[in-house]
């Protein structure tokens, strides 16, 4: 694997960011809120989105302990406009889960720091909704990390 497109893609990435700049497309206020959004974003336009994260945001619901702290229920009616509200209530639990068994709960943009993306990436595929797209996204739009979205 010493010259394939996986060891490969940190050089290309890097080459495209000098060359552009950070396009910084995907809006959110943190790390967090675009891990919420990666798993909002299944099945829905983007709009549904913006409207579950604005009341998660009203409702001081957009933080791993908040949401952990929160009856599913009660999450679920919170991400309503996102569709598949209690499979998606489901999954942002298990995300936060994930994230305060990482330690860290309170940055949840610290996660995987100085670890090898590929045994992240791993690591959040098995977390209970996140598939590959998810976890890439997550990857690179919430941690900086030089790996392509598939």
């Amino acid at each position: 694997m010493a010259d394939s497109p996986v060891t490969r893609w940190p050089l290309v990435y890097e080459r495209l960011h000098a060359h552009f700049g950070a396009q910084d497309w995907w809006p959110a206020q943190s790390p967090f809120e675009v891990m919420v959004g990666a798993i909002l974003t299944q099945n829905t336009a983007w709009r549904n989105v913006e409207l579950a994260i604005a009341a998660l945001r009203a409702a001081d619901a957009l933080g791993v302990r908040a949401i952990l702290g929160m009856d599913e229920a009660d999450l679920a009616q919170l991400i309503r406009p996102a569709g598949y509200f209690r499979v998606k209530a489901r999954r942002l639990r298990a995300l936060c889960a994930f994230l305060a068994a990482q330690g860290v709960a309170e940055d949840p943009g610290q996660l995987g720091r100085g670890q090898d993306p590929v045994a992240l990436r791993r690591d959040l595929l098995a977390v209970h909704g996140v598939g590959e797209e998810t976890a890439d996204a997550i990857l690179l739009y919430a941690l900086d990390a030089a790996v392509p979205v598939v």
